[in-house]
């Protein structure tokens, strides 16, 4: 029963996560400068990959069904647990961003470096929160297909982040002060 709620839960936030990035969205700037679309596909496609690979489990080579965790209500507890923390860390640094978000890399017209809320320790906040989300669903899961859909979402953004980065170095001359005074993902790690 326990496992049934979490899972439930589970769902529920992140559709009013997609629901709020939804919203938030048409407030954004307009863009200055793209990424084509043959770079966004880099990061876009590993990413797609994983949320079919978690949204639509009987599509997964059955190798991937398998379990590498204990059944059991653990888990998808503290899974849902961790998407809840991961999301909302995603929705503050969001709230930071402000009108300069975007879903793809880009530069805004009167673009701004944002060094507050989370931004003042991680460049990508969003990707850590993302990262800690799809954690939470790979151990909800417990199968192999939720640790291989994390794998390809810290391919996608790693991808990402650097393609951000290299377009932030040329638009801001601070940033290179800001590399050295952050970390990009992780804290203590990368």
């Amino acid at each position: 029963m326990l496992e049934l709620i979490a899972a439930s839960a589970m769902a529920a936030l992140w559709i009013s996560w997609l629901a709020y990035w939804w919203y938030t969205a048409r407030n954004a700037k307009q863009a200055r400068w793209r990424e084509p679309l043959a770079q966004q596909l880099r990061h876009r496609v590993p990413v797609m990959l994983a949320a079919l690979l978690l949204a639509a489990p009987r599509l997964a080579p059955e190798p991937l069904r398998r379990r590498i965790l204990p059944a059991g209500v653990l888990f998808p507890v503290l899974g849902t647990l961790l998407v809840a923390a991961g999301l909302g860390f995603t929705v503050w640094a969001r709230r930071h961003l402000g009108t300069n978000w975007s879903s793809q890399v880009q530069v805004k017209q009167g673009h701004a470096l944002v060094r507050t809320g989370p931004y003042r320790w991680i460049r990508h906040p969003i990707y850590t929160g993302l990262l800690a989300a799809f954690l939470g669903v790979a151990l909800s899961i417990g199968e192999w297909r939720g640790l291989f859909a994390f794998l390809l979402v810290v391919v996608s953004l790693a991808i990402k982040s650097r393609a951000e980065e290299a377009r932030m170095r040329t638009t801001f001359p601070e940033y290179e002060r800001y590399l050295r005074e952050s970390w990009a993902i992780i804290p203590g790690l990368y």
